[in-house]
């Protein structure tokens, strides 16, 4: 692998920069930089903008088993931009050829898909056949040939009913398609070998890895975003929880002091009303007494 932004390479730069310092490539530290994954490729696109750093890569892993960044949102951002943009530049492919191509009848181009289908699948069981062979996994390589040779008569019939459906000057002419995966063109009339080279090659191969990436990362940051809400209900649901606790000790609290309040006053009450009832007995014992004395003079 290239060394990416040689400013920024070497001993003195780890220690004055972190892995999540925001000049770092987030997607080079998930290891799907599209810098790192098609170099070398025909659309190689040189060095990416952020600091790619092998030695940050290998802190931010050991660091990620403690912590969560949560950097498969930065790389998923920046490979749903590559995609879309290289998917942008596949519409517009496939109008270029569209307004330069032979027009046919929707029949007759549909006759040719086909064909463009089988020479796809047989690509794709070429270059998986030269993968297990290349593994010296001979017997399963073998397998995947015999279908290989099946796929192939399909696709000679499937030619034969393209042919008989347009004028021989037309058939001979190359009859082009754009990858949906690359945005590399095909030809109708693509060899074995030329169809190998494509599906078993870097680009394209680069492509459905940067492809699943996604897909991938789009998983992850779905999932790691549904469990971040659940734990923010979680944590308001116990805020709410504590706050009712704490509202019921309030409330049991004032009613404790009402009820002390309420007996003291109770208490008061009860004095007054003995001080009242003593009060009027002193006085009626003084009224008696003094009637007696009027009643003895």
């Amino acid at each position: 692998m290239r060394s990416y932004r040689s400013s920024f390479s070497g001993d003195r730069t780890r220690q004055r920069i972190k892995f999540s310092d925001e000049r770092v490539c987030k997607s080079h530290l998930l290891n799907c930089c599209p810098h790192d994954i098609l170099s070398g490729t025909r659309m190689d696109l040189g060095e990416c903008l952020k600091v790619h750093d092998l030695a940050l890569r290998a802190d931010y892993e050991i660091a990620s088993k403690q912590q969560d960044f949560f950097f498969e949102l930065d790389a998923m951002d920046h490979l749903k931009s590559f995609i879309a943009d290289c998917d942008r530049r596949t519409d517009i492919a496939k109008k270029r050829l569209a307004d330069t191509q032979e027009e046919i009848s929707a029949e007759v181009a549909a006759k040719a898909e086909r064909v463009h289908e089988l020479n796809e699948e047989i690509g794709k069981l070429l270059a998986k056949a030269e993968q297990l062979g290349a593994e010296g996994n001979v017997e399963e390589s073998q397998k995947v040939m015999d279908e290989v040779e099946k796929t192939r008569i399909c696709k000679r019939e499937a030619e034969e009913i393209y042919r008989s459906s347009m004028p021989a000057s037309s058939f001979q002419q190359q009859k082009l398609r754009v990858c949906e995966v690359c945005s590399a063109y095909l030809g109708l009339h693509d060899n074995d070998r030329r169809l190998a080279d494509h599906f078993g090659g870097k680009l394209h191969l680069g492509f459905i890895e940067i492809r699943e990436k996604l897909d991938e990362l789009k998983r992850i940051v779905a999932e790691k975003q549904e469990k971040r809400n659940q734990d923010r209900m979680k944590r308001r649901e116990e805020r709410d929880r504590e706050e009712r606790d704490k509202m019921k000790r309030r409330s049991r609290s004032r009613d404790g002091r009402r009820h002390c309040s309420s007996s003291r006053e109770h208490k008061r009450k009860t004095r007054s009303r003995s001080r009242d009832k003593r009060h009027h007995r002193s006085r009626d014992r003084s009224r008696d007494r003094s009637s007696k004395s009027k009643y003895v003079l």
